[in-house]
């Protein structure tokens, strides 16, 4: 299979690493030669880094090395059979780079957008075959996370929904099918792990150590949501929360913090700007957290019934299926369980009173309990 890569940056770069060890013909398209050269560098630091590792050989390195081409004119990409743009987020900047991409390429070529927010509807309206466009959303490092999104525009025939699938699968990575909404699963799922986090911060209930601290040593997450955030970076968190945010009708559940646009308004972005929610400067101390287990537990259910909650409404509305939502969350951001699989260990009693005590105290919108969780409590079932 010919496929085609648009964009040269650590994502582009990481699905082409795919791609090629897949046994691929991949052209790597960019604008910007160094940025190509770079692309081409780090790929070559990676495989160097795996076969110290011990996990490729020197010959597997030359066959995916050898499997890649690095070009910087889009005509180049017209022999594919599998275009996939991982540019900027910015729509009209999409749909620009679509619109010329089909007149190069064959009328069985299917373009895909990496896009983690943006509607694919609109994406393919830019084309002539609107038909033929899809969402193909990896997740970063793409060679390392099994997880990828597919999310089908209400234009994309069966034909190159399936052939996605197929052609994903083949590269040893496990599919989820989300529906074209904002956020499709990982992004729209993930939002309270942040924003509860954020909220409980900004009642001076406990502080960010100690929030980190109740969702690793109870939750048994990998990352806090404020380790998490100074990794991914306060500005790209924030932009992703407002837009889903804005996108869903100003729904309150996914209400931005204040205090998260205050630090990324500072250039407190976090790891990469070497300040954020902690200090990464050289000799600095992380503050400990309070080790308090009724303090911990009481974060820790709070943030969890809002993500199983966040779970249980995607599965309500038709986003995806119980296991390809579990699958995203564990696949996709590491989470320790799916969290419908959480919700049934926990009790789905237990998630809606833990929901209507919520309810209860702020008579907010943001709680409100989804109809699912109810609907399942009153017929004493579970998820799975």
């Amino acid at each position: 299979m010919n496929v085609g890569i648009i964009g040269s940056g650590t994502m582009g770069s990481g699905i082409a690493q795919v791609a090629a060890t897949s046994g691929c013909t991949v052209k790597l398209y960019d604008t910007n030669q160094a940025a190509l050269d770079k692309a081409k560098a780090s790929l070559e630091k990676i495989l160097n880094r795996l076969i110290e590792k011990g996990r490729i050989d020197t010959e597997e390195k030359n066959r995916i090395q050898s499997n890649i081409s690095y070009v910087d004119s889009l005509k180049d990409l017209a022999d594919s059979n599998l275009t996939i743009e991982a540019i900027i987020e910015n729509l009209d900047i999409k749909k620009k780079v679509f619109s010329e991409l089909e007149s190069y390429v064959s009328e069985d070529c299917i373009i895909a957008s990496n896009t983690s927010s943006l509607s694919i509807a609109s994406i393919a309206a830019s084309l002539e075959k609107p038909e033929r466009c899809v969402g193909i959303h990896f997740f970063n490092p793409a060679p390392l996370m099994k997880l990828v999104e597919v999310i089908p525009a209400i234009q994309t025939s069966n034909e190159v929904l399936n052939k996605s699938i197929q052609t994903i699968s083949d590269w040893k990575k496990v599919v989820a099918v989300a529906k074209d909404t904002p956020g499709f699963i990982v992004n729209r799922v993930a939002r309270p792990f942040y924003g509860e986090s954020l909220r409980i911060y900004e009642e001076g209930l406990a502080d960010f150590a100690t929030i980190d601290y109740s969702l690793k040593s109870l939750g048994g997450f990998r990352m806090g949501p404020f380790e998490l955030m100074d990794f991914i970076g306060n500005d790209v968190n924030y932009t992703v929360t407002e837009t889903v945010f804005t996108a869903f009708y100003f729904d309150p559940r996914y209400k931005p913090a204040f205090t998260q646009k205050r630090f990324a308004e500072a250039g407190y972005l976090g790891r990469k700007s070497g300040k954020g929610y902690y200090d990464y400067s050289e000799g600095a101390v992380k503050p400990e957290p309070t080790k308090d287990a009724v303090l911990s537990e009481a974060i820790f259910n709070r943030v969890l019934v809002m993500l199983i909650n966040e779970a249980a409404d995607a599965l309500f509305l038709n986003i995806a299926s119980a296991e390809d939502i579990d699958n995203a969350m564990t696949k996709g951001v590491n989470y320790p369980k799916g969290l419908l699989a959480w919700a049934d260990e926990k009790g789905i009693d237990w998630c809606v009173s833990k929901l209507d005590e919520l309810y209860n105290e702020y008579h907010e919108d943001r709680y409100r309990c989804s109809p699912l969780l109810r609907k399942m409590n009153r017929g004493n079932k579970t998820f799975f």
